[in-house]
């Protein structure tokens, strides 16, 4: 590809910020100016030494993906920036999109927050310039502006509970022998104590869980509020937004995560089954029931309808979203709606074109895409009027499921059902029947 020239001219953004130094353009690429989105990999990156025929260096003119050599790539939202390929791989452990750098992570939503940074480092002068590049500058989160500090702070210290939450459900193992030994032996008065002994404490578990997906709920309609609101359009809220928009994204693949883990494992209903049975009998018996203060009846019911649902997160979730929607009656729905449709043809862009998909040296990232696809797939299917599987939809079903398909099965069928069982209009008549196959 062409050498990156000290002299080039540099690549602007909307305020008048510099970006990347871009390459000289070739004479198939067109003269005119560039617009703020995808800034060109710096040497040494996607588009350097090493990078392959599917990682030259491009920048984004008119919408379109301009590479070096003139080609032009497929059409993206202006906010999508992409960061050199990293040389070594580095474990996601956030949770959040980690686009790849190579001596350390850069976590992001779909890759908008890299825009900011580049932005940042377009002032240096060339030799500076090229240091930066040869170990990019691209560590750092997104970082919240004044106007967004308010809420991300709200929902910054939900998310820190997030993984921990993670980490207790999946190693959750249950008290179904102490409660098989007490149900053979019901007039062993030991075994009931085991067994009662053995359930309280992971009831309390549960309850923590139920707590964590009502604080869940609240920051999502913080997020949407802050999102949503005019005067600006869901792809300038991303680009304006990124912090934000990087929770929001972040908060879907913990509720992906939390359901995969829960629909797997049995062991959650039939504890709280039989807390909820011997807990009622007690009562009858007049017995004093330690467990009592920790779940009384009224959250009990409240918790067996949570954990009913084989999605009780992501059905969460979606009743959020949908009760934002119809509380909020002074905004448009389409402001939602285009939020979620916007970050699901990201994902699906990202995942479906080799070039960037090549980037990805992390499985956990395209983990990461998948699940945030399908959450807001879920999420729009919930509010839109006709939902996501319509021919007028803004969301590219096909396209979406057959990314999905062509994952390793064992990893995307949890989220594959999550879309057959956990959507509102996938058997209404408006869906194609091309489609309807597609999820059989």
């Amino acid at each position: 590809m062409p050498s990156r020239r000290d002299d080039a001219a540099p690549l602007r953004r909307a305020g008048g910020a510099e970006a990347v130094a871009a390459p000289p353009s070739s004479p198939s690429s067109g003269a005119g100016p560039p617009v703020s989105g995808l800034a060109t990999p710096p040497s040494g990156g996607a588009g350097g030494r090493g990078a392959g025929k599917e990682g030259r260096g491009f920048t984004l003119r008119g919408g379109r993906a301009t590479h070096a050599h003139g080609r032009t790539g497929p059409r993206l939202p202006h906010f999508l920036a992409f960061p050199p390929s990293p040389s070594s791989p580095l474990p996601c452990t956030s949770g959040s999109l980690a686009l790849p750098v190579r001596s350390r992570r850069c976590c992001c939503c779909c890759c908008c927050c890299c825009r900011r940074r580049l932005a940042r480092r377009g002032s240096a002068t060339g030799a500076d310039r090229r240091t930066r590049t040869e170990s990019p500058a691209l560590a750092e989160d997104a970082q919240p502006t004044e106007s967004e500090k308010e809420i991300y702070n709200q929902v910054n210290v939900v998310l820190k509970d997030a993984e921990g939450i993670l980490e207790d459900l999946q190693s959750y193992r249950g008290a179904g022998h102490e409660i098989r030994e007490a149900i053979q032996h019901p007039a062993d008065e030991k075994l009931q104590e085991k067994a009662w002994g053995a359930v309280v404490p992971l009831v309390g578990k549960l309850k923590k869980f139920y707590e964590f997906s009502q604080r869940l709920e609240a920051a999502l309609r913080g997020l949407l509020g802050a999102l949503t609101s005019t005067p600006y359009s869901p792809t300038q809220h991303l680009e304006r937004e990124q912090a934000l928009a990087k929770q929001f994204a972040e908060i879907l693949h913990f509720t992906l995560r939390f359901d995969e883990l829960k629909m797997t494992n049995p062991a959650i209903q039939n504890d709280f089954s039989y807390y909820r049975r011997t807990l009622s009998r007690m009562r009858i018996n007049n017995v004093p029931a330690e467990g009592e203060n920790e779940v009384n009846n009224e959250l009990a019911n409240r918790m067996s309808l949570f954990y009913a649902e084989a999605t009780p997160m992501l059905k969460t979730l979606s009743d959020a979203t949908t009760k934002f929607v119809s509380e909020n009656k002074n905004l448009p729905i389409e402001n939602t709606t285009d939020c979620l449709s916007t970050m699901a043809s990201v994902c699906r862009v990202m995942l479906e074109t080799p070039e960037y998909r090549s980037r990805f040296t992390n499985e956990e990232t395209v983990s990461f895409c998948l699940r945030v696809m399908v959450g807001v797939i879920i999420l729009y299917d919930h509010v839109h009027p006709v939902g996501a599987f319509a021919k007028t939809s803004k969301i590219d079903m096909k396209g979406c499921i057959k990314v999905l398909k062509d994952q390793p099965p064992n990893s995307v069928e949890g989220l594959l059902n999550a879309l057959r069982y956990t959507t509102k209009h996938l058997n209404d008549e408006t869906t194609s029947k091309q489609i309807r196959s597609m999820l059989q």
